[in-house]
């Protein structure tokens, strides 16, 4: 499971274990800048600024060419490259050197997003307004009887695990049947 964080913490473990990644700033829905690895608070702000306008921009080329949302977008140039990833309200946006091993920063950015803490209050699940469903068990009006019964089957036709020791006649495990044996090369095999 995925532990979750604020934003400055996330990124300290994002710049730990990505050693490709040079810069970073982490943007809110509100375009505020949560964290950042820029020292000046007005270049990270410019960076996100930056980053939001080229996710518009590919967001434009899209809706031209009636593609799916930009989720997520590499710019590379000789010195080096952009990343950004778009999740939910969120968005991160990364410098790398010049070739980075761009799954790997894709993967390292989108686990960083999504290890950020919801800052947002949690919201009741929606009950449904309707009455109760006949047929269904459990549900005044279902058939409560057949639920215990359903479960026992569905228990009995659960096919058996193996949870350790050697299983009879599989080669290689004890007791089983010997592995195969290579078969000796002929001259004229070796020669081809």
């Amino acid at each position: 499971m995925l532990r979750r964080m604020d934003a400055s913490q996330a990124l300290a473990d994002l710049t730990e274990i990505s050693s490709q990644v040079e810069q970073v700033a982490i943007v809110g829905e509100d375009g505020a800048v949560l964290a950042s690895t820029f020292g000046d608070e007005e270049r990270a702000k410019r960076f996100a600024d930056g980053a939001r306008r080229l996710v518009e921009e590919a967001e434009t080329v899209r809706e031209a060419r009636g593609l799916g949302s930009v989720g997520q977008l590499e710019a590379a140039t000789l010195g080096g490259s952009v990343f950004v990833v778009r999740e939910n309200d969120r968005l991160i946006a990364a410098t790398t050197k010049p070739e980075p091993t761009v799954g790997l920063v894709f993967y390292d950015l989108k686990h960083c997003l999504r290890s950020i803490e919801d800052t947002k209050p949690a919201t009741k699940s929606p009950v449904r307004e309707s009455g109760p469903v006949e047929g269904v068990s459990g549900e005044p009006g279902g058939s409560p009887g057949d639920a215990p019964q359903a479960k026992k089957k569905r228990a009995a036709t659960k096919s058996p695990v193996r949870a350790s020791g050697p299983v009879e006649g599989v080669p290689g495990e004890p007791g089983g049947s010997p592995a195969p044996k290579a078969r000796p090369r002929k001259k004229s095999d070796a020669a081809s």
